[in-house]
This record gives structure tokens, sequence and C-alpha cells, in this order.
């Protein structure tokens, strides 16, 4: 059976016979299959009207519609869903369904259907067009199905012979705003929940230390300079080995980005295998350097790193740098200080064939090993071009000291002073642990 030709129709005239129809507008490339997704904005054209009847006697009749603008408001009819489809444009802001429509010419949708569920056609279009405002047109003082069309998915629902253009354009209006604050609501929900599941996963990647039996303290601050983010490049872990030995590592991957932060946990999750495989010092920083290799998005994105391997007795310690800050001590009785930081190694991804030498260091019977990112110290201190530096740095936590802050307190004031210095927010990351040993 052939398909009857699809009906577009200006505004009718009005009642009287004496306005005059408005032309067809002009066809455009989305009236031939194009994808139909509705506009978003309506300014310049007004707003257009697909209404789906089947209406032989002729009794339905659309009165001229104008906007809230005063513009005149397009009106296409199609008599099935098929010629509906093919009406069904990106420049129709709102469908007007007639809930008595058949199911005849509705792909997918026959008349059985349509007899078991009266809503079927309805249902079909919310379907055919889910980004589209519908009304739906019912019978004069049929309430109960009109609400029921609302409850499937129609932003309103009208009486057939109560039909008048300031009902109907009102209507049309709602049911359009209606449909874009749905929208955005439903946008913002969405928005909302894949926050949550980012931030569900970047708590989830961030370390756990695993200091089971160990006699030193741990603590840790992490900002990172992405807005609304929880992990950003730097990483951090620290672990006890089975011989006592506690092992600590701090890096930074250049950039900001989530690739870098996800590029962070692996070379954290890395550090953390070969550890407990026994490798420490060169061989271990020569393996992340693959890692990182193999890794990396880019040739040109690199990481620096601090390893530090405390000896069972906590008393003296192993440091490896890859282009990293040295960490601070603070011994019992002495001044906060940073450690020897001379023949360190490369930052990693930066030469092939590089060495990192392991020097060994003294740490005494009471101290404080603070180990942190570059973020801590390259903040601004006021209005002008000068940064903290390491030597702000260390200045700053001797007066911490020496007020008598330690630990989690030592951190939080160390970082909160860095951030007022800048003058607000760190646009870096910023990472900051610190190992205590108080015995």
């Amino acid at each position: 059976m052939p398909v009857p030709i699809p009906r577009q129709r200006a505004i009718p005239a009005a009642e009287s016979g004496q306005a005059h129809a408005l032309p067809a507008p002009v066809p455009t490339s989305a009236d031939v299959g194009a994808d139909h997704r509705p506009t978003e904005q309506t300014g310049g054209t007004g707003l257009s009207l697909l209404v789906i009847e089947d209406d032989p006697a002729g009794s339905l009749s659309v009165p001229a519609l104008l906007d809230s603008a005063g513009k005149p408001i397009r009106i296409r009819t199609a008599r099935n869903l098929t010629e509906a489809e093919r009406l069904l444009t990106d420049d129709v802001h709102c469908i007007l369904l007639d809930l008595a429509l058949t199911g005849a010419g509705a792909p997918g949708t026959g008349t059985s259907e349509a007899d078991e569920d009266e809503l079927a056609m309805l249902k079909h279009v919310l379907r055919l067009a889910p980004r589209h405002a519908v009304l739906a047109l019912t019978a004069n003082g049929d309430a109960e199905r009109g609400a029921e069309a609302v409850r499937v998915g129609a932003q309103d629902y009208l009486f057939r012979d109560e039909l008048d253009e300031r009902l109907l354009s009102r209507a049309i209006r709602y049911a359009v705003e209606r449909k874009r604050a749905d929208a955005a609501q439903r946008q913002l929900t969405e928005s909302r929940l894949r926050a949550q599941e980012n931030a569900r996963l970047e708590r989830g990647l961030l370390p756990t230390p695993l200091l089971d039996g160990s006699p030193l303290r741990f603590a840790a601050r992490y900002r990172p300079g992405r807005s609304r983010a929880l992990l950003g490049g730097d990483f951090y872990d620290t672990v006890r080995t089975p011989d006592g030995s506690v092992h600590v590592m701090i890096g930074d991957v250049c950039g900001h980005g989530p690739d870098e932060a996800a590029l962070g946990v692996e070379l954290r999750i890395a550090w953390r295998t070969l550890t407990f495989a026994g490798l420490c010092g060169d061989e271990l920083l020569s393996t992340l350097q693959k890692v990182l290799e193999h890794e990396r998005a880019d040739d040109e994105i690199f990481a620096t790193l601090c390893t530090v391997d405390i000896a069972p007795d906590g008393r003296r310690a192993g440091l490896c740098l890859a282009g990293h800050p040295s960490p601070l001590i603070a011994r019992d009785g002495r001044l906060a200080e940073l450690l020897p930081y001379e023949n360190s190694g490369p930052a990693l991804g930066l030469l092939p064939n590089a060495r990192w030498p392991r020097r060994q260091v003294e740490l005494g019977g009471r101290w404080s090993l603070m180990l942190y990112t570059d973020g801590l110290i390259e903040g601004r201190i006021g209005q002008g071009k000068e940064r903290l530096g390491q030597e702000g740095m260390v200045e700053m936590v001797r007066r911490k000291i020496a007020a008598g802050l330690r630990g989690d307190e030592l951190l939080e004031a160390a970082v909160n002073e860095v951030r007022d210095l800048n003058g607000g927010d760190l646009t870096d990351d910023v990472a900051v642990l610190l190992l205590d040993r108080d015995r």
C-alpha cells in the first residue's frame, strides 16, 4: 500500500476566513532523512508544532497560534506515525498527538497492540522523539486518560473540544519549557552521579599505608590542583616489608589532568609491587622508568620521584632522588633541615640510560621526616613573583615545630599557610607526608 504524501501546512486562516495563510517554511537538509533533534533555541524562527492526527471528518481544527514574542507558531500535520517521522525535523519544538489515532501506519505498532494498550501510540511517539515536548489530545472530559498520558511521559494534556488559540499557545510554550527544564534537571542529576562515581573511584585509588608492626607514625595531606578533583598527578605511598624496613615514596607526574593522575596511580602501584619484590634504589627506579615509558601518552611526559628506605632499627635510611626536591628532617634537639641532595639523578623519562645513586643517611633516635611535592614550595608570596621555595618552607616548618605542632596538625598548618601566602588555592597539585619516630 502506497504511503500517503505528508501534509505540511502553514498556520490556517482564521475562522472568519479573512486572515491569510503564511507560506510554508523552506525545507532544510534536516527535512530529508536527517537525525531528528530539537533545536535548543527558538529565536529567529519562532516555535514549530507537529500535529499527529487522523481526522477524515475534519472536525479537529487547530487555530492560528502566536508564541510569547508574537511570532506565528508554524504547524505541520501528519496522519500517521510514518508521516510524523518524516516531518519530525530539527526545527520542530512540540508535538500534539491525538490519542484517538489508530495504530495503522506506525512501524512496529499494530492494531492489536493499540487495543491492548490505549496509550501505545503515545509511547511510540515518546520513543521516536525523546527530546521533544509532547502534548496529548484526548476526548472532552477524559481527564483520567490525559493524566495517564502525562504519567507515561507527555508534558501536558488537552481536551479535544476545548482547543482555542489562547489555551493551545500557552500549553505549547509550557510544554516546551517544561521539557527543557526536565532535560536540564536530568543532565544535572547525571552530572552529579558521574561526579560521585568519579569521587568514589578517585578515593579508592588513593593509597592506604601498610605499616602494620612499625613504630613509625604516618600522616599525609593531598590537594589536587584540578578543580573538584580528588586525585592529581602527585602520588605517594609507604609500606613495611617483611624484614621490618619501611619504604616511603613521593612523586609528581608533569601536568595536572586525568591522564597524569592515572599515570601517577600506575607508577605508585608499580612502586609498591617492586618494593615488595625486594627492589630498591637504582634497580627500582630503572624499572619504574620503563613502566613510565610504556604507559605515558607522550614522549615528553616525565615524573620526579623521591624514595626513602628506612632500616628496621629506624636509625638509618637510603635516599634516592630522581629530579625531586630533597626531604626535610627534624631531629630531636636540632633545627629542621633538608637532607643532602647532591649526586641525585634526573627525573624519570628524561634520559634512557640514567642512573640514580642511593645515598646513606643517618637519621638518629627521634626524628620527623617530611616528603613533599613542588606544589608546596612553588606557591607565590603575596602579589609579586617571588615564590616560597625550599628555604622559605624550611623556615615555615621550623616555626610550626617551635610552636609545638606535630603530625597531622603540622601538615595541616603548613599546607594552609602556603595557601594563604599564595593568596588563594594553589594551581599545582600538593602532596606532603610525614613519618615520625619518637623512641
